[in-house]
């Protein structure tokens, strides 16, 4: 097994620059829009950046919640181990909101079927947008894609993208590991 450094941490700030700018340009004051990380993973980046959108670019107010999909998936059932739940946290409504869903890596497209399904849930959003740091493109099921990206990977199936956060993992790195 290898791994390959796709990102080092210098590389991921820069990156999380760029789409809290491209976030910032296409909803301004946030007032009319809400963020989404999907658990378990995807919480990290969606912290980051509402970190960012606040300290870095001013935004005064930003409504961040949490979404776990683990019921919603449609393998949910096929393992061999028991599944564990994560928390979700949405506190506020999304009723006719421009709801932002954050994942850290897009893959095949399932988890994302899945949070459009648990999304439901809470309300009927005005629209939602998509934000990944890593878009496997040539790994989809579904026909679903980014609207905002950080980096684009051409990995192929036995390939696989781990992306590591300060928070949680010590450090901020992503790796492209051949298995």
């Amino acid at each position: 097994m290898s791994q390959k450094v796709l990102l080092s941490s210098k590389e991921i700030q820069i990156i999380l620059h760029r789409l809290a700018c491209q976030l910032l340009e296409s909803h301004l004051d946030f007032s009319n829009t809400v963020l989404i990380g999907l658990q378990p993973r995807g919480i990290f980046l969606a912290e980051r950046l509402t970190k960012l959108l606040k300290e870095e670019y001013k935004v005064k107010h930003i409504d961040l919640g949490s979404l776990d999909i683990t019921f919603y998936r449609d393998d949910f059932r096929r393992g061999e181990k028991p599944l564990e739940a994560n928390k979700t946290n949405i506190n506020f409504l999304v009723e006719d909101k421009k709801v932002v869903l954050i994942d850290d890596v897009l893959y095949t497209g399932r988890s994302i079927r899945a949070a459009l399904t648990a999304i439901q849930s809470f309300g009927r959003p005005a629209e939602i947008e998509l934000l990944t740091l890593i878009d496997r493109r040539f790994s989809r099921h579904l026909p679903i894609q980014p609207n905002y990206r950080g980096r684009q990977v051409d990995a192929i199936n036995n390939e696989k993208v781990k992306v590591l956060w300060k928070e949680n993992d010590g450090k901020d790195i992503i790796y492209l590991i051949n298995k």
